[in-house]
């Protein structure tokens, strides 16, 4: 679900710190988009919504989100807007940020 290797990296470019203050803001501005996502965003955006997650998502390491956006991307261009499944999407990206959190908590601690 995570690419363990890239939020290393990350952390290891930026220091623990600065990494917390990445992570707080993907958190923050994404935590808006996942909102518009379970609440039926409109069809015209989809496409372009989608296209930022997927590369906020990979940047810090989602790598399972980021590809789910693709495909819900790919979609969404080619009109197909009533088969990308938008819960599912919203309902990994949860479970992702839960297994980031605690599991990037526990690799900082050791």
């Amino acid at each position: 679900m995570i690419d363990w290797t890239r939020v290393d990296e990350l952390r290891n470019e930026f220091g623990d710190d600065d990494f917390d203050e990445i992570v707080e803001i993907f958190l923050s501005e994404v935590a808006e988009l996942i909102e518009q996502l379970e609440a039926d965003l409109h069809p015209a955006d989809l496409s372009k919504k989608l296209h930022f997650l997927k590369g906020c998502s990979l940047n810090l390491g989602f790598q399972q989100v980021s590809e789910q956006c693709q495909v819900g991307e790919t979609l969404a261009g080619n009109g197909a807007i009533n088969d990308v499944d938008t819960a599912g999407l919203v309902a990994l990206y949860k479970a992702s940020v839960t297994e980031f959190l605690e599991v990037s908590a526990s690799r900082s601690a050791a």
